[in-house]
């Protein structure tokens, strides 16, 4: 008989650490090849860990709510060849190795994402029993929700666990959990930082009947992001319009060679290749801030967000090399991230590296919006529904087809005219379809 083969954490991006927030199988249970074994959750996707190949697992070595790095113990799994197979279990089945889908179907619809990492999600099932998890010398109800290892950290930086808010899997704290309420803490009145006051909780039951109903674990998780963000970059909007009437009469004549290629060309796919250009002619906006404060790191790629609305929340996944590709290549790949991230597939690698990241509300409506920035990037292009609006040339009124446009922006990178200069190009452009083959 060989000896077990130990499974892994494998790659999990820029991470440093991921939550288990689920571990589907238990030691002696069958597994076939790519059955997924635990669910990590970053703070940008889920993820499923599958079994390299069929087995037996004879020893697991993670528990829901820990927190793993790359190349962390998972389990030892007994290969098949040396074990005699067990029925498989009921509630396995094959998972795509990449991304998880199946779990996040349990939780509370919301929408996409433009805009980021959400909290650690809950379950509503209880966690399996760890020692960690309760000390015999206090009622159960009375402790907070934390590991040995967390309760020494905060006990080192003097954190009242009692006062902090556990976002681990069924409220439990985490390490960053225990940092962030230290940072609250030190830019807090005390610290002459002026602490934004939270907002007072009010019993809505008192004025009808009420129901509590969870957020999705992308919401969750992009709620913070989104809040950082907004706090930390003087946010500045420019707005206005495109005329697309020429763009949208070029797409239309694409449309039959589109078809039969399986494809669906939008005039978003136009939007990101003039983005493109747009951002080597004002590198500026392909770029971000130094932590210092005092440079800036210039990119010499072009990848590009685009925001996907999903049933669990807003997602952005990455298009890269955009400047490369062509419209009909674009809109392939738009249509492919778009039904992984619906799926709940998507990467942690398809979720990094954006430059600058697009939210389209076009299908929807909409005339204007302030798109929030997606940091570290130092800008976001926000697009409306386009209509059409009579238009004077001096002598009489045309119909034309207008687009609007919505560029917010890193203040402390861009200044107005630059950004002003920015959106006129992206005009230009989108107003001469011929701009797209300089």
């Amino acid at each position: 008989m060989s000896a077990p083969l130990e499974i892994k954490v494998p790659n999990i991006g820029d991470f440093a650490e991921v939550e288990i927030i689920e571990v589907l199988v238990a030691e002696g249970q069958s597994v076939a090849p790519e059955d997924p074994l635990i669910t990590l959750e970053s703070d940008k996707a889920t993820m499923d860990i599958p079994a390299p190949s069929a087995g037996v697992i004879q020893e697991l070595r993670v528990t829901v709510g820990q927190m793993v790095a790359e190349g962390a113990p998972i389990a030892l799994l007994q290969p098949a060849a040396d074990e005699p197979p067990a029925p498989p279990a009921a509630d396995a089945k094959p998972t795509a190795p990449p991304q998880k889908s199946a779990h996040s179907d349990q939780i509370a619809p919301a929408e996409t994402a433009d805009h980021t990492p959400a909290a650690r999600g809950a379950d509503e099932s209880p966690p399996p029993a760890s020692p960690a998890a309760s000390t015999p010398s206090a009622p159960l109800a009375e402790l907070p929700h934390a590991s040995p290892a967390v309760r020494r950290f905060a006990r080192e930086l003097g954190a009242d666990l009692a006062q902090i808010t556990g976002r681990g899997a069924h409220g439990r704290i985490l390490k960053t959990d225990v940092k962030d309420w230290v940072k609250q803490k030190l830019q807090g009145p005390h610290s002459g930082a002026g602490a934004i006051p939270p907002i007072p909780p009010i019993d809505f039951s008192q004025f009808g009947e009420t129901e509590v109903v969870p957020l999705s674990r992308i919401k969750k998780r992009s709620g913070p992001h989104l809040q950082r963000a907004w706090l930390n970059i003087p946010h500045v909007t420019h707005h206005d319009e495109a005329d697309i009437s020429a763009l949208e009469e070029f797409r239309r004549e694409l449309k039959g060679e589109a078809e039969k290629q399986g494809i669906r060309v939008t005039i978003l796919g136009f939007v990101l290749k003039i983005l493109a250009q747009a951002l080597q002619q004002f590198p500026r906006f392909n770029a971000s801030l130094h932590p210092d404060g005092a440079r800036l790191i210039m990119k010499k790629y072009c990848n590009i967000g685009i925001a996907v609305d999903t049933p669990q929340g807003l997602v952005v996944p990455v298009i890269r090399d955009v400047k490369c590709k062509s419209v009909f290549e674009l809109a392939r790949e738009m249509g492919e991230l778009s039904q992984r991230a619906r799926a709940g597939k998507l990467t942690p690698d398809d979720l990094q590296g954006g430059c600058i990241s697009v939210s389209s509300l076009g299908g929807i409506g909409g005339t204007a919006f302030t798109p929030i920035v997606n940091a570290p990037e130092v800008a976001v292009l926000g697009i409306a529904r386009a209509r059409m609006r009579p238009v004077w040339d001096g002598k009489k009124f045309h119909p034309r087809l207008l687009l609007p446009l919505d560029l917010s922006y890193d203040h402390r990178v861009i200044d107005g005219a630059e950004a002003a200069r920015f959106v006129a190009f992206l005009v230009q452009a989108c107003g001469d379809a011929r701009r797209l083959s300089l």
